[in-house]
């Protein structure tokens, strides 16, 4: 059976407390998915793994596809230019593995909705 494992990637930062939420989205994603493919964190500077690493690891465990998505706000440098560029190096290093890359969450309208509600629910305290 394909997997299709699903990396988060996030900027990283050079206190490791900045990646505890991180590490919880992806630990409801793996109680979620179950079986169906590994759920894994990458970084684009200041923390391990990279993306490389992190997908080259899903592809060690049998995915056949991987689907990188972007846990930034917006879509600024990082995520224009820098995030690109990181994929071809993966794509490049696994040629027979599809490797997809979504938005960037706060670019979703569910994301979107969701911190409205959550900036809502702040006021009423």
């Amino acid at each position: 059976m394909a997997l299709h494992g699903i990396v988060l990637f996030g900027h990283g930062a050079r206190d490791s407390r900045w990646a505890e939420p991180f590490v919880r989205l992806a630990d409801k994603l793996r109680a979620a998915r179950g079986a169906a493919g590994p759920v894994s964190l990458a970084f684009l500077e200041l923390m391990e793994p990279d993306l490389p690493t992190a997908v080259a690891e899903q592809v060690a465990q049998g995915c056949s596809t991987v689907t990188v998505v972007p846990v930034f706000f917006g879509q600024g440098g990082h995520v224009r230019r820098d995030l690109p560029a990181v994929l071809e190096v993966c794509r490049d290093a696994h040629p027979g593995v599809q490797i997809l890359c979504s938005t960037a969450v706060g670019e979703d309208e569910g994301v979107l909705e969701a911190v409205a509600a959550y900036c809502l629910r702040q006021v009423q305290v």
